[in-house]
């Protein structure tokens, strides 16, 4: 199989390029290593892969040092021309969408972006999907689409229409318009609404990160809503065999579906919404406790309400996904702290 894993220097990208290069199959990585964060612990994340920062230049396709399977360019999704040329030269199998301006309150502070990455650039993926077809587009969607939903566990079968951030919008609006190609112009598409994802080699703006650094230096760590909030932590090992098990499944039409009762994850075109957690709720305080463990120093605890965008709860349903492809995450919260702390310990030699 040829894949393509757009925002293969992130944090998912990289691990699941990284499976399927273990796998044996063909794989090229793009990304645009902006700088939303350190722009060199992404280029860390291609250097084991194979990708040497001095030999990377926009716009060219380079071949890793360590995987014959492996290729890499530099560039940015909007950028339509260069998408369509790659397109045609590459003839993809499966392409795995994981590039996209991040975060829910950086979202308050640049909206801009968002809409550029997130729908400018999704628009440009499909277009290319449409105009040379691949075997099926897996996308990155978010757990924030629930919104200001309260019944738990959330479920796809549920109406997600008030969202509370931008960013959440521009992940409803990339299911939307992903239903509208698969529609239009048959082309399997599976969104995946990822839950509060952690582990090695992670992004340095999510609150465990955030916490790590701060408890590290002994600084106050902001902890909203005086903690009184559950995360779905999932660990990305999990993430990536449930987002690989769902690649290797295109998504195709529901011969059941009914348009007078309408499931929101279904359609009689081949589109499909999964939700990709771990279904196991953990409290904020539990989780800052397991990394003051693994971390062997005590927290500083700053309490402050709750943020603008942020949800109190968030809990996968995840049994159309156990059903479908036989997703079971199994780490449990204490080993995969242990494993983010332990990596974060040695990549930051402390």
């Amino acid at each position: 199989m040829n894949y393509l894993v757009t925002g293969a220097a992130g944090f998912i990208g990289y691990h699941v390029a990284k499976f399927l290069i273990h796998r044996g199959d063909q794989v090229i990585g793009l990304d645009s290593i902006d700088e939303y964060y350190d722009p060199q612990l992404k280029l860390a994340r291609l250097a084991q892969l194979g990708i040497a920062a001095g030999e990377i230049h926009p716009g060219t396709l380079i071949s890793s040092s360590a995987y014959s399977n492996f290729r890499f360019v530099q560039a940015n999704i909007v950028d339509k021309e260069f998408m369509l040329s790659l397109f045609e030269a590459q003839d993809f199998s499966v392409v795995i969408h994981l590039a996209a301006q991040a975060g829910v309150r950086y979202s308050l502070e640049n909206p801009d972006v968002y809409l550029q990455s997130n729908l400018m650039g999704f628009l440009q993926l499909l277009e290319c999907c449409r105009h040379f077809p691949v075997r099926h587009l897996v996308y990155a969607s978010s757990s924030s689409v629930y919104g200001m939903n309260q019944k738990m566990p959330f479920s796809t079968s549920d109406e997600v229409n008030h969202p509370i951030s931008l960013y959440a919008s521009t992940k409803k609006a990339n299911e939307l318009m992903a239903h509208t190609y698969s529609h239009l112009f048959g082309i399997p598409t599976t969104g995946l609404r990822f839950f509060t994802v952690y582990g090695p080699w992670g992004r340095p703006d999510m609150a465990y990160f955030l916490f790590a650094d701060a408890i590290t230096k002994g600084e106050p760590i902001a902890v909203y809503n005086r903690g009184q909030m559950k995360r779905d932590f999932t660990y990305i090992d999990d993430i990536v065999l449930g987002l690989v098990a769902v690649a290797d499944q295109p998504a195709q039409a529901d011969p059941n579906f009914d348009p007078q009762l309408p499931d929101p994850s279904r359609s009689s075109a081949p589109f499909r919404i999964y939700n990709l957690g771990n279904s196991k709720p953990v409290p904020l305080m539990d989780f800052i406790t397991a990394l003051e463990k693994g971390l062997g120093k005590k927290a500083k605890l700053e309490y402050l309400p709750l943020q603008p965008g942020d949800v109190l709860e968030t809990h996968a349903d995840l049994s159309d996904l156990a059903r479908d492809v036989g997703y079971h995450p199994s780490t449990e919260i204490v080993q995969g702290v242990e494993s983010f702390t332990s990596w974060y310990k040695h990549f930051y030699q402390i």
